[in-house]
């Protein structure tokens, strides 16, 4: 039944979000499965924690979508998450549901969990916020490069503090709301591992995501294998099959590493 119902409001939430086009519809079909999953077999704490990261992200990519306008020719997709980027971002959030139901007595599936949403949630705060940090981005693994706005592997003070707030912002309702009384020290935990994920993200962002070239705008973008100015875009650097939704994948995996070595 907990199940049943878990799907129905997972339903609801997903169509509501195509309808104001938050979501397109192979993101619709996949967030019904995924809200099923965490819904349904976590139980309400759980789909609190899903549904912080999903409404405040979504608002914040709402928020400033025309103010961000200017560099969608760096990113391979637009504010209408689509299946790959929902499973992306939940597909191991809703991975730690199921453990949850085969161990039912412990705690690390929750937090990893947590972990998992607040490193997807701090990326997402960082992208839509670092951008309006006065000074360019800096590349991570070199932080003397000057990079341009929306580069991937990029980061600022703002992109930063952005990411740790993001982080923060599922670190909370995450030791409110989860077992045991260590307030604090699980808030920490998941705020650092949250951190800890976006960072990684970037540095995959820098080093091994790919990365192509439009040689009619001269600038490198997430677009292939047609750039926005409809160029055929050729790849630069990076592993081909690492997209952004792969890293974004490897963000949350990272964050539930960290937060596993700091219980």
């Amino acid at each position: 039944m907990q199940l049943f119902v878990g799907f129905v409001l997972a339903t609801i939430i997903a169509v509501v979000s195509y309808r104001v086009r938050s979501l397109s519809r192979s993101g619709t079909y996949a967030a019904t499965i995924i809200g099923t999953l965490i819904f349904g077999l976590g139980g309400w704490q759980w789909a609190i924690l899903l549904l912080t990261f999903f409404i405040s992200s979504s608002l914040l990519t709402r928020a400033f979508h025309n103010q961000k306008n200017t560099l969608n020719e760096k990113y391979s997709k637009g504010g209408r998450r689509d299946a790959g980027q929902v499973l992306g971002n939940g597909g191991l959030a809703a991975f730690c549901a199921v453990l949850h139901i085969l161990f039912p007595s412990e705690t690390w599936p929750w937090l990893a969990f947590a972990a998992a949403l607040a490193a997807v949630n701090a990326d997402t705060w960082a992208t839509e916020l670092g951008v309006f940090n006065p000074a360019p981005p800096r590349l991570i693994t070199d932080l003397r490069k000057v990079v341009e706005r929306g580069t991937s592997g990029g980061v600022s003070v703002s992109g930063i503090l952005a990411s740790l707030a993001g982080a923060g912002l599922i670190g909370i309702p995450a030791a409110v709301f989860g077992p045991g009384d260590r307030f604090w020290s699980t808030c920490l935990i998941i705020t650092l591992s949250g951190l800890a994920g976006s960072l990684f993200d970037s540095l995959l962002g820098a080093t091994k995501q790919a990365i192509y070239y439009c040689p009619t705008c001269c600038k490198e973008t997430e677009h292939h294998p047609i750039h926005t100015c409809n160029t055929t875009t050729m790849q630069i650097r990076g592993w081909k099959w690492l997209n952004n939704d792969w890293v974004n994948f490897f963000c949350a995996a990272f964050g539930v590493i960290v937060a596993i070595l700091l219980i």
